[in-house]
């Protein structure tokens, strides 16, 4: 797991569907992600998810890029779709988190 999660967080700004993860670590996709499950205690997705949107959170407050490039660089399908998923574990939309984090500093 160590491996497959070291390629997945070293790949956040590229496409990542679990397909693809799951060739490179040599198993079937459902494999693959019930083992993932199993020993990580999330799902792969779930996973996937959260190191883009931990990136991406990362990035609103270290750089000037707009949200869209963000979104786009995260591989979002939509700013909304992002603001959604970001609004969810973060408790604010983006522009929110960028202008309170940078307050902060």
């Amino acid at each position: 797991m160590e491996e497959i999660t070291h390629w997945i967080d070293s790949n956040l700004d590229k496409p990542l569907r679990i397909e693809d993860v799951a060739i490179r670590a040599g198993y079937s996709k459902w494999h693959l992600q019930r083992i993932f499950t199993q020993v990580m205690n999330i799902s792969l997705g779930q996973y996937i998810r959260d190191k883009k949107l931990l990136q991406a959170a990362k990035d609103l407050v270290e750089t000037n890029e707009s949200i869209i490039i963000i979104c786009d660089k995260y591989g979002f399908d939509s700013q909304q779709s992002f603001t959604r998923a970001f609004s969810q574990k973060y408790h604010q939309p983006p522009l929110r988190y960028r202008m309170s984090r940078r307050r902060q500093k």
